[in-house]
């Protein structure tokens, strides 16, 4: 199910302050600064959780991304959000955003598609249940796997994953 586009985003501004409410398909017509979320899994083993997003996607359908990631909603937090989008994209419950660890943040660019981006990272030896309407596929890669098939198929994977991945590993 695409999403809809008369979803209310918050928009933002330079300092990532909320300055109005416009629907989603205005927000990304007109690039202005929003909010989003990333969540990078990784299981006890260190591999990471890759989810291959749905053909039916607005932007960059069938690419690979984050483990987790979507639009903070409007007048909600970036921690409420990641804990949200966990839930709803990959059946992960918490109890709150305590169960992760805040790892970086961005500011908007073409690459996060404007968004200011919250990055947190989970460690979750669970089972995953993706939603089939947000994710076509979902696997662990480890993560020298990933990065070696990352290069021979940049085009597979989102530009913000591209970005997310590069400023992770920045921060190990």
């Amino acid at each position: 199910m695409p999403s809809n586009p008369d979803e209310p985003f918050d928009v933002v501004n330079q300092r990532d302050e909320v300055i109005m409410q416009l629907p989603r398909h205005e927000v990304h017509r007109r690039r202005l600064f929003h909010r989003a979320v990333h969540i990078l899994v990784f299981n006890g083993d260190g591999d990471i959780y890759m989810q291959r997003r749905s053909p039916h996607k607005d932007t960059y359908p069938n690419r690979w991304t984050t483990s987790c990631s979507g639009h903070v909603d409007a007048g909600e937090t970036y921690d409420i959000a990641a804990v949200r989008e966990l839930g709803e994209e990959l059946g992960i419950r918490i109890d709150s955003a305590d169960t992760l660890d805040d790892s970086f943040t961005h500011s908007p660019c073409r690459a996060t598609g404007y968004e200011f981006i919250h990055v947190y990272r989970l460690v979750w030896n669970g089972e995953i249940v993706f939603d089939p309407e947000e994710i076509s596929e979902g696997r662990w890669f480890d993560p020298q796997e990933l990065a070696a098939d990352m290069q021979a198929h940049h085009d597979d994977y989102a530009p913000s994953f591209h970005l997310v991945w590069e400023l992770f590993q920045a921060t190990k």
